[in-house]
C-alpha cells in the first residue's frame, strides 16, 4: 500500500477542492458592545440546486487505527459540504480530483481552528480525526434528489496515511 505524504492545510494549496475556514487574515467586526468579534463570509455555502436548503449538523468522530487506509472517497454533486472543528483538536483532510488516479490524491494537515467547506463535486475522504469523540459543526445540503457518489477503491488503489497521533 502506498503512502500519502501530509502536508500543511493553507487556502492556497486547498483552493481547488474548495475553501478552508479559518479566522486568519480576516477583519473581525466588534459587536455585543465589544465583547465579541465577528468573522464575516468565511465560506460559500452552496446547497440550492434541485430545491435543496442548508443543514446544520453536529458530528462526533472516532479515531481510526494508523496507519489510516484510504478506501473511500466520495463527493456531493448536489451542494458544498462545511466542516469546522469545535473541540480545538488537529485533523486530517483527503481530496482528490479523480478518486482512480493516485497522483491526484492530496492530504492536508488542518489544526483545530481551521475548518473547510468542500465545493461541490470534490472528491474527499470522510471525516479523519486526530483525537477520538472529536465534534464538528457542519453545514451542507439537505432536500431532494442524490448529493452522494461513494468511489470504494480496490486494493490495488488503496493509500496508508501515516499520523502522527498526539492524544491530549
Amino acid at each position: 500500500m502506498a503512502t500519502l505524504s501530509i502536508e500543511p492545510l493553507t487556502k492556497q494549496a486547498f483552493s481547488p477542492f474548495g475553501e478552508v475556514i479559518e479566522a486568519d487574515g480576516a477583519i473581525p467586526l466588534s459587536i455585543n458592545q465589544g465583547f465579541a468579534r465577528r468573522f464575516n463570509d468565511l465560506a460559500y455555502i452552496d446547497v440550492a440546486a434541485e430545491g435543496g436548503q442548508t443543514n446544520i449538523s453536529w458530528f462526533v468522530a472516532s479515531l481510526r487505527p494508523a496507519p489510516i487506509a484510504i478506501r473511500l472517497m466520495e463527493r456531493h454533486p448536489l451542494g458544498s459540504q462545511l466542516f469546522m472543528p469545535l473541540n480545538g483538536a488537529d485533523w486530517l483532510v483527503v481530496v482528490c480530483s479523480d478518486p482512480r488516479d493516485a497522483a491526484s490524491y492530496r492530504a492536508f494537515a488542518a489544526t483545530g481552528q481551521q475548518g473547510v467547506n468542500y465545493a461541490r463535486n470534490c472528491w474527499h475522504h470522510p471525516l479523519l480525526v486526530l483525537k477520538d469523540a472529536s465534534s464538528f459543526l457542519v453545514v451542507d445540503r439537505k432536500g431532494d434528489g442524490n448529493n452522494l457518489e461513494e468511489c470504494w477503491l480496490d486494493e490495488t488503489m488503496r493509500l496508508a496515511l501515516m499520523p502522527d497521533y498526539h492524544e491530549a
